[in-house]
């Protein structure tokens, strides 16, 4: 590799690194606060929060990734271009197929990660991120105790005045009556909930226990510094969990079982996530190609850039819209695959054809003379 090459290289991959992380973080952020229930209300430690939240970065990052990348060939070609790089490069001998080169290595690089994120670590982290959301939906005190309520769960009676982060319950009240002849109620100033081989247990600090006995007038109160309140019975059975095509390995894609309940109901959605996967890293390759077509033709700084760049965007949003749209047909009409690829093999090669032809992008001169017109009348009303 050249130093051209390693120059461009690596002033693209450094752009990606910085726009892919850039924007991830900002919509992780924005996701993340949807799920700020899980501490405030559902009484979830912070490292709950952030594990539950964090497992969705896989699948932001491999959507993120061929838009950061387009972001960073263009920030490469436009600073090539105002430095005079690409012209003095074309001088030079450097066919157009040549300095598309470096650029299509970038591509690559990036290619091979969202790759790896769509083949396997983003289903990965849905999967986990599924079995934790049933194991919180299946905590007894995440579902039916709330704060300020009581909750009666047969001849048992739980109040609690709120909670804490970390999973802190603060103000217990409980009434149990599930001995006839005895009635326990306990006051506590906090508990928290503890899971262990022999059951669910909370363990409640600082607070007192009377015991009305049967036959007898007065009851007994014991007061404690730690109590383990035992709430086996009332946890919820460990339930199955259910995994949807997107939490699907690739191979649960390819030859998911005949009996799947799932597969029977929407076979269409499998088919559809399955060429999502393999449509995710040929995507950057389009872009690229796209964007290199219309932007890496050596142009003088004195030639405006701008409709290109509008051009590209437009395009981009055009292709990136019809493949949403592809796909979402794909789970009933299964023919719209194939006009998927048919369309990013025509994107890839009609851009490959305009970098060899050295086709330049300009707005039409009629288009330009009629907006400077409009700009010099708006000029000459605005000075009258």
């Amino acid at each position: 590799m050249s130093a051209i090459d390693r120059y461009i290289v690596r002033t693209t991959l450094l752009a990606f690194l910085l726009i892919v992380v850039s924007l991830t973080g900002v919509i992780w952020i924005t996701q993340a606060l949807r799920g700020i229930d899980l501490m405030t209300g559902q009484g979830q430690s912070i490292l709950v929060f952030l594990g539950v939240t964090g497992l969705a970065i896989p699948l932001l990052a491999m959507i993120i990734s061929p838009i950061a990348l387009l972001i960073a060939v263009m920030h490469t070609l436009n600073r090539l271009a105002t430095d005079s790089e690409i012209i003095v490069m074309n001088a030079a001998g450097l066919s157009p197929g040549r300095l598309l080169r470096p650029f299509l290595f970038a591509t690559c690089v990036v290619s091979l990660l969202v790759a790896f994120l769509s083949l396997y670590l983003a289903p990965e982290c849905m999967r986990a991120l599924r079995r934790w959301q049933t194991e919180i939906g299946a905590d007894v005190l995440t579902n039916i105790l709330r704060p300020g309520e009581f909750q009666k769960l047969g001849p048992l009676t739980i109040r609690i005045q709120g909670r804490q982060p970390g999973g802190l319950l603060v103000g217990i009240f409980i009434d149990d009556q599930r001995n006839p002849s005895e009635r326990i109620d306990i006051l506590a100033d906090r508990g928290t909930v503890q899971k262990n081989e022999r059951g669910s247990f909370l363990i409640l600090q600082d607070g007192n226990l009377q015991r009305f006995e049967a036959g007898k007038r007065e009851p007994a109160l014991v007061a404690f510094a730690s109590y383990a309140f035992d709430l086996s019975q009332f946890s919820n059975a460990v339930q199955s969990v259910t995994y949807g095509p997107r939490e699907r390995s690739i191979g649960g894609l390819i030859s998911p079982p005949p009996d799947d309940p799932v597969f029977k109901r929407i076979p269409g959605e499998f088919r559809s996530e399955l060429h999502d996967r393999i449509f995710a890293p040929i995507y950057p390759f389009a872009f690229i190609l796209m964007a290199f077509a219309i932007l890496g033709a050596p142009r003088t700084t004195r030639q405006n850039r701008n409709f290109a760049i509008g051009v590209l965007v437009v395009g981009i949003l055009v292709l990136r819209i019809a493949g949403f749209g592809l796909s979402t047909m794909s789970t009933s009409q299964p023919a719209a695959v194939f006009v998927q690829y048919f369309m990013l093999a025509a994107v890839s090669v009609g851009s490959v054809w305009m970098i060899m032809r050295g086709v330049i992008i300009d707005a039409p001169a009629n288009l330009l003379g009629w907006i400077n017109g409009l700009l010099s009348r708006r000029v000459s009303l605005g000075q009258q």
